[in-house]
């Protein structure tokens, strides 16, 4: 269970860390409007989320849960990278809109495969109780990455700070390598 758990707090941990901070990022280092911002980020990053969602699931189910998690887990790392180079090129509407739909679009993919994990994990007897728990444990990255997020941004910079947050989703691709023989045996796509 131990692992399970390990693997379930760090799967999302660096999108938790670019996550919470993207829109400072978008609003301060960037310079752009809150209209671009709640039309792009917010509006098309949504968009973009549940179409990667609908696309996950489709692919989890021909590619299995394992190797789902892993391709989405490296979507997802890298997809971190391009607000790394946003950063570094400076503003672009073309850059941005890029940059967070695919994102978006990986972050997406990535909950589906994660949504399905926790849920093949659970007990039918006791479902809700422990989907309720595991989900807590999957929180506890957003909840710890906020205050230190803000810290590591002032220390490093933005581009560095983005490169990092691909570096904090290493350790979930290696947690994945070390578990594929459970994570086949919890596959519901081979149920």
């Amino acid at each position: 269970a131990v692992p399970l758990l390990v693997l379930i707090f760090f799967y999302k941990l660096g999108d938790a860390f670019a996550g919470g901070l993207t829109t400072n990022f978008l609003l301060d280092a960037m310079g752009f409007t809150l209209t671009d911002v709640g039309a792009i980020y917010k509006g098309l990053g949504l968009v973009a989320s549940i179409a990667g969602a609908l696309y996950g699931g489709a692919m989890m189910v021909r590619l299995g849960l394992y190797r789902a998690l892993m391709l989405f887990a490296w979507l997802q790392a890298f997809t971190n990278l391009g607000f790394a180079v946003l950063a570094v090129t400076g503003k672009s509407y073309l850059a941005m809109v890029t940059v967070v739909g695919l994102e978006n679009l990986a972050g997406g993919m990535g909950t589906a495969a994660y949504l399905a994990l926790l849920m093949s994990i659970c007990d039918r007897r006791y479902t809700a109780t422990q989907f309720a728990l595991l989900s807590a444990v999957a929180s506890l990255g957003r909840v710890f990455a906020g205050p230190p997020a803000g810290y590591l941004v002032e220390f490093v910079g933005w581009p560095i700070f983005f490169v990092m947050t691909f570096a904090l989703a290493l350790p979930a691709i290696v947690l994945l390598k070390r578990r594929r023989a459970l994570l086949a045996s919890l596959d519901p796509c081979s149920q």
